[in-house]
């Protein structure tokens, strides 16, 4: 166990010093689809939200599709989060075992906003009309074990992004593996996850009426026309990171997770946590996101959760409250179930 230990120890200082040592220009908002990098689990996002190396649930297919792999059992998850400036996000995902096949699983993604009013340079207190904005994604897993240690899984993603009339869609993908170290239960992972093509906004806002020549009289001052938004990138992200569980008793568990972080549109940055479990009943997490990351507002995230059965079915519901710095706080809760 020592041993075991200490490896992981020194990779987890490696993966600290790589992610800090990396010094590039932040490319903060550039992306579209930045709502797929909001993490739905409240399990693991109570402890940091490191959960590219977890195995053992449902909820971390979205952080690496690999872990779909050792999901044995028909398994639901359902998760909300109360977003900052009023934002709902929500997740529904189910995943299905395929016997030798491996395991397939679909998931819907839901980001939207309250009813906002439309202002002008005209009208700056409103003209009388409201707007939303949404976002969709629809995702299709598939995972296998390579052997007894190994695994690894690929997801597709259709995702929309729409403000009042207009709209945008794209395709993305993402792939990820998980290697068991060892017997004692170390773990390895990595994912690269939302790579596509880029896309712009289209829609009846954009369409207008356009005079080719004011100074000209008599002509026709009221052409229809369309005006074009650039094309804009997806948010692809890798990951890498360590699990290990460390038995403290026989009924008390410690599991600790660290992941790296390389997003294209921001700096690299490294996330912690841990989950003391007692009797696999009840759990306490908390974690650390984003460290070292330039301009960074997240911190400390904290969470707890319940695991339990009734008759042939098994529930598991779980909190999270996460720091957001100057934009206050958001909170996930997550209930997942087996059958």
């Amino acid at each position: 166990m020592k041993a075991g230990l200490g490896r992981a120890l020194l990779a987890i200082a490696a993966l600290a010093a790589c992610a800090r040592t990396g010094a590039a220009q932040t490319k903060t908002g550039t992306s579209i689809g930045d709502f797929l990098l909001i993490e739905p689990s409240a399990r693991i996002a109570g402890m940091g939200n490191a959960g590219v190396s977890m195995d053992d649930g449902l909820d971390a297919v979205y952080y690496n599709p690999a872990a779909l792999a050792w999901v044995d059992r028909v398994a639901l998850d359902f998760s909300h989060s109360a977003w900052i400036a009023g934002i709902a996000h929500d997740y529904a995902a189910m995943a299905v075992p395929l016997g030798k096949w491996g395991s397939g699983m679909a998931s819907v993604t839901s980001l939207r906003s309250d009813d906002m009013d439309v202002r002008t340079v005209a009208f700056p207190l409103g003209t009388g009309e409201r707007f939303s904005a949404s976002d969709v994604a629809l995702g299709l897993d598939y995972a296998r074990q390579i052997t007894d240690r190994f695994a690894v899984g690929g997801q597709v993603s259709w995702l929309q992004e729409s403000i009042w009339h207009s709209a945008l869609s794209t395709t993305v993908f993402g792939v990820g593996t998980i290697y068991r170290v060892s017997d004692r239960g170390l773990r390895l992972g990595s994912s690269l996850s939302n790579v596509g093509t880029h896309a712009h906004f289209d829609g009846e806002d954009l369409r207008i009426t356009w005079d080719a020549d004011p100074s000209r009289a008599g002509d026709n001052g009221s052409l229809p026309a369309e005006q074009f938004t650039g094309d804009f990138p997806v948010p692809v992200l890798f990951r890498v990171g360590l699990g290990l569980p460390v038995v403290l008793s026989r009924d008390a568990t410690l599991g600790l997770a660290l992941d790296a972080f390389h997003p294209r549109d921001n700096t690299e940055s490294v996330s912690g946590g841990a989950e003391l479990r007692y009797r696999r009943l009840l759990a306490v997490r908390m974690g650390w996101q984003n460290a070292f990351q330039k301009d960074n507002e997240l911190g400390f995230t904290g969470g707890a959760g319940i695991t339990g059965r009734l008759v042939d079915y098994g529930y598991r519901v779980d909190y999270a409250w996460a720091d957001h710095g100057r934009l206050g706080s958001t909170q996930r809760v997550t209930l997942g179930l087996t059958f």
